[in-house]
């Protein structure tokens, strides 16, 4: 099994690394290979919503968005971690997000999804709902802890003091490790979930 983990703060070693390095303890000491790809600080443009990508199978935009796509396509679960800013996520995750998510057209159904928010005090709840929201209508399945997955700490190194948070942490990463062995067993024994033809409407017809 393998869990893609993205890193969407500017700081390589900063607090929310120290998050996904306690997940990716517990994952490996559970057989569930990692890939942690850090795009915080990358130049990534926001989706303009030109419905290219429909047509070439690949976001217009060449960047770090089209290289991550068939490693989300391959993986069984996918971590999303980010730094809160103004009780949101880090632009720059979410503009990657909107572009994978949307490109990337293959079935995401069943890839077990989890998120981290890292905070140095509040807007940990707000960015954590922001985030499941990709999960959510992608029909994949949402890993929880035993709290909202979030640590704190503001200064480089500070997120390894908060016990709590680092604990949820590991919880987390149990969680996930069991929903995706689980979800496999299933698929096995009773395949997948019969799909529906998408029914599109909005509000005004």
């Amino acid at each position: 099994m393998k869990v893609l983990m993205i890193n969407g703060s500017p700081r390589p070693h900063g607090n929310t690394s120290i998050a996904l390095a306690e997940m990716a303890r517990i994952f490996e000491q559970n057989a569930v290979e990692t890939e942690t790809i850090q795009i915080g600080n990358k130049d990534i443009r926001g989706c303009i919503s030109c419905g290219r990508c429909r047509e070439i199978n690949k976001c217009v935009f060449d960047d770090i968005v089209n290289e991550v796509a068939p490693k989300f396509e391959a993986c069984d679960g996918l971590v999303v971690a980010t730094p809160v800013y103004y009780a949101s996520a880090n632009g720059t995750i979410i503009s990657f997000l909107d572009r994978l998510f949307f490109s990337a057209s293959y079935d995401k159904s069943m890839k077990v999804g989890a998120c981290v928010v890292v905070a140095r005090r509040g807007g940990l709840s707000s960015t954590f709902d922001e985030l499941n929201k990709y999960f959510a209508i992608s029909s994949m399945p949402i890993a929880t802890g035993q709290y909202w997955n979030s640590v704190h700490g503001r200064e480089k190194g500070e997120a390894s003091q908060d016990a709590e948070g680092l604990q949820g942490m590991r919880t987390l990463a149990r969680n996930m490790t069991f929903l995706m062995k689980s979800i496999a067993l299933g698929k096995e024994q009773f395949g997948m979930p019969e799909k529906e033809p998408v029914a599109y409407t909005n509000f005004i017809r």
